[in-house]
Formats: structure tokens, C-alpha cells, sequence
């Protein structure tokens, strides 16, 4: 068995969804360098609550609770709303 460590289910689920938003056909016109793509993901994360875990079993159900149409609907929302944040302020 390896090192406790803490992850945050919310991130893991906002990255994967970030990742495949950004790379459909809505937003090819969007900027896809690292910096965008890691500001959408901040602000994203900043307006979602946060769940951390410590182990596999605790991880896997976590993310079963927010894998739900509810959840993926909201966390939706706030990647979407990131996006259009970061569309008309980039960082770089």
C-alpha cells in the first residue's frame, strides 16, 4: 500500500471536462495553450465545493456521489462560465 494522499475528486472530475470541452467543436476558436486552459480550470474550481479524499475506496465513491446528472450539470455550468471568463480576459 502507497503514501496516503489527498486528492481533490472535484479537480480530478473539472479537468477531464475541461479538457473535453475545450477540445470539441464548441470552442476550437478558444485558446487551448496551458495557461487558458489552467485559469479555466482555477476558476471553475473556486466557485465548486471542494471534496478531498485521502485512498482509493474513499476516491471511487466520492466520485460516484458526484457523478450525477445534478453535479455534472452544475459543474458544467461553472466550466462554462470559465471559459467565457477567461475567452475575454486571457493572461497571456
Amino acid at each position: 500500500m502507497g503514501k496516503p494522499k489527498l486528492v481533490n475528486v472535484t479537480e480530478e472530475i473539472v479537468r477531464g471536462l475541461v479538457s473535453f470541452l475545450l477540445h470539441g467543436v464548441e470552442y476550437q476558436t478558444f485558446c487551448h495553450c496551458e495557461q487558458c486552459e489552467m485559469d479555466t480550470i482555477a476558476i471553475a474550481l473556486n466557485n465548486l465545493p471542494a471534496r478531498y479524499v485521502s485512498n482509493d475506496k474513499s476516491r471511487d465513491a466520492v466520485f460516484k456521489q458526484l457523478n450525477t446528472p445534478g453535479n455534472i450539470e452544475e459543474i458544467n455550468k461553472q466550466i462554462i462560465r470559465a471559459i467565457h471568463i477567461v475567452g475575454r480576459n486571457p493572461l497571456h
